[in-house]
């Protein structure tokens, strides 16, 4: 257990302070470079923001998908759960390397959202694993409804953010098919209208924070 708290540790120091790598695929931006279009001022900061937004939101599914894998009982939802981290820190990647080329930042907030974030989902993981992976389908359908969101809020002209949003999209689409065909368990509303409203706290204050 305490190698696995390091190894926790370092994961979330590389998450929040480290360049995020993409590991496995190329960035979906590259095969938009032909249809970019300079944004100008207004169009640029509209997508930095909302892409810091999806950025934040990336740091804090690193956390809960980590916070899951360490309390899962079963090895299979374990592997689920790290196998999905891993896509996620495309993701990550991929915002990271956008909100540069548009000239800003991540969000000052990043310790916090990685921190609470891994609390929930350990807890969620040490309340059995139907519920953990209940959890995960029910973030990422809620992911999948913010990300349609951003998408008609991106600048028309925004090709390069717009094909990173529909492939995380997909992915997030495709993690809570996965963690329903595992048998998740459906969870009660009142907990579906919590995460709800901590996903809309966390949006609203990356957006400038």
């Amino acid at each position: 257990m305490l190698d696995e708290l390091i190894t926790v540790l370092d994961e979330g120091v590389r998450t929040v302070f480290g360049p995020a790598r993409a590991d496995e695929r190329t960035c979906p931006a590259d095969a938009a470079a032909h249809a970019a279009r300079e944004l100008d001022t207004r169009e640029r900061a509209q997508a930095e923001r909302l892409m810091r937004v999806n950025h934040a939101g990336e740091v804090a599914a690193q956390a809960l998908y980590r916070g899951h894998a360490l309390s899962a009982h079963d090895a299979g939802v374990r592997a689920h759960m790290e196998r999905a981290a891993q896509e996620e820190n495309d993701h990550l990647a991929w915002c990271a390397r956008r909100i540069e080329e548009l000239g800003g930042r991540t969000s000052v907030l990043n310790p916090l959202w990685y921190a609470g974030s891994f609390v929930i989902g350990a807890l969620a993981g040490r309340a059995g694993d139907k519920w953990s992976l209940g959890f995960v389908a029910e973030t990422e359908h809620q992911v999948v409804r913010h990300l349609d969101e951003h998408l008609a809020r991106l600048p028309r002209h925004d090709e390069r953010s717009r094909a990173i949003l529909e492939q995380m999209r997909r992915d997030e689409a495709n993690h809570a098919t996965v963690a329903i065909e595992a048998g998740a368990a459906e969870l009660p509303q009142p907990v579906k209208t919590l995460m709800n409203l901590t996903s809309k706290i966390m949006t609203r204050t990356a957006y400038w924070v």
